[in-house]
């Protein structure tokens, strides 16, 4: 979910049980700028602030040791009742699945309330005594539900993607329902089919494509409530790579918006700040696509045994960079290594929303870019990703060293660009046309080179 997007609707009947149900889904968390949104909501529901259900999550990309804490209050006549984790869940680079199993009818009041995320039961910083018999908030007769957006406090929007969301009225359940450990890797992995009675107000939404249809037998479809819901290629079993802003640093802020995939800068019209992404690589091939919305900075990788600090600092030695940078009248190699500044092999020049392509070959050291679909060579001929032949870059590290996407703005021209891991959309806006891909995983623009693939999970593990 992009900023201001969220779900809404009130629901027209009573649950099947009121006092007991399990809400089920997966979330992929993503980076924001926005420092006014804390409490990111998962689900907020209720009549008033003293009536009503808020599953929510400490802003993720805030500092502090409270930052991604999951909490889930119970509001009741003006008293509130609160669930808070013990662990933080700050990991953008990874899908988590939380299950919420109410039961008031439990005769011991710590099994009332139940959360495990990625299977593991949840400990909490302090355990309220829920009265016995209460009727949870969620999906009650004439009561407004928003999902991604809190019903009652400033909007605090959810950053990030959801999938498979379940509501199950009238039963209480545990994750083994909805998904299982692999027996090889002992990774938590979804179970796209499980076997539920949902009871009348249970409803199953976002499980293919962007639908806000109910996929269950009750008809509980959802409405967009505002902003723009869209199909991301991210799903429970395979994270795509995104930009982070956690990691950056420099004179300017950036923004950061569209699950990650959005960065620029704040429009203080400062200078001098870097970014890394949540994925990197030490072997493979990987290929994306930016899109040079306002041009103005460097697009590359940087090598994760240096801070971001240093590699914006051309003096300090061993700031390992490869950039392909704007320069106003074109592109360049823009390198930073084992204290060797380069600035070299100027390119064709550039507009606005070009398309800038980026293949690495950690396998043998290389580093090609591309404008709008065709391969741009060290010598001013065509390189070829897929040969391995004229690559804008021969030396990258193959000793080991942890290469991460890496962006740098310098310009004071407001640079914004928008990155395709694989996703499909530059933005909000989907990709105007897919190119081949030999991989199947992610898709492009433009053809992927033959042997390269996705910086996502999944092709990480190819």
């Amino acid at each position: 979910m992009a900023a201001s997007t969220f779900l809404n609707k009130t629901f027209s009947s009573n649950p099947t049980n009121g006092k007991i149900c399990t809400v089920s889904f997966w979330f992929h968390l993503a980076p924001t700028s926005d420092s006014s949104n804390s409490y990111p909501r998962f689900w907020s529901a209720g009549p008033s602030v003293n009536d009503r259900a808020d599953l929510n999550i400490n802003d993720p990309s805030a500092d502090g040791t409270s930052a991604g804490i999951i909490n889930f209050t119970q509001a009741i006549s003006g008293t509130g009742y609160t669930w808070t984790t013990q662990r933080a869940f700050v990991d953008m680079a990874t899908w988590y699945h939380l299950v919420l199993a109410y039961d008031s009818t439990e005769g011991n009041a710590a099994d009332r309330v139940k959360l495990w995320v990625n299977n593991e039961l949840q400990t909490y910083d302090t355990t309220p005594t829920l009265p016995a018999d209460s009727v949870i908030q969620f999906a009650k007769n004439g009561y407004n539900n928003d999902i991604g957006k809190s019903s009652h406090y400033s909007p605090r929007f959810f950053h990030g993607t959801m999938s498979h969301f379940y509501f199950i009225d009238g039963t209480a359940l545990t994750p083994s329902t909805f998904g299982s450990t692999d027996a090889t890797t002992g990774e938590w992995k979804i179970n796209t089919n499980p076997s539920v009675t949902y009871g009348t107000n249970g409803f199953l939404i976002m499980k293919d494509s962007n639908t806000i249809t109910d996929q269950s037998p009750n008809s509980n479809d959802w409405s967009l409530g505002g902003g723009t819901l869209t199909n991301m290629q991210d799903n429970p079993s395979n994270a795509f790579c995104t930009m982070h802003p956690m990691n950056g640093v420099g004179t300017a802020t950036y923004k950061v918006d569209n699950c990650g995939t959005t960065v620029g800068d704040s429009g203080s019209g400062d200078n001098d700040c870097g970014m890394t992404g949540t994925l990197g690589m030490e072997s493979g091939k990987y290929y994306w696509e930016v899109k040079a919305v306002n041009a103005g900075g460097v697009l590359g990788i940087k090598s994760s045994d240096v801070g971001i600090a240093a590699s914006m600092t051309d003096g300090s030695p061993n700031a390992g960079y490869w950039g392909f940078q704007s320069n106003g009248s074109g592109y360049s190699l823009n390198t930073y290594n084992n204290g060797t500044f380069n600035n070299s092999n100027t390119l064709q020049g550039h507009d606005n929303n070009d398309i800038v392509m980026v293949a690495v070959d950690m396998d043998n050291g290389k580093l090609f870019y591309g404008r709008n679909g065709s391969w741009l060579g060290a010598d001013g001929n065509a390189a070829d990703p897929a040969a391995g032949t004229n690559a804008i870059a021969t030396n990258i590290p193959q000793d080991g060293t942890f290469m991460l996407p890496w962006t740098e703005h310098r310009s004071s021209g407001d640079p914004e660009s928008h990155f395709n891991f694989g996703n499909g959309y530059f933005g909000t806006t989907a990709i105007s046309s897919a190119g081949s891909n030999a991989s199947n995983i992610g898709v492009f623009e433009y053809d992927v080179p033959t042997g390269f693939t996705a910086l996502s999970t999944k092709g990480l593990n190819n």
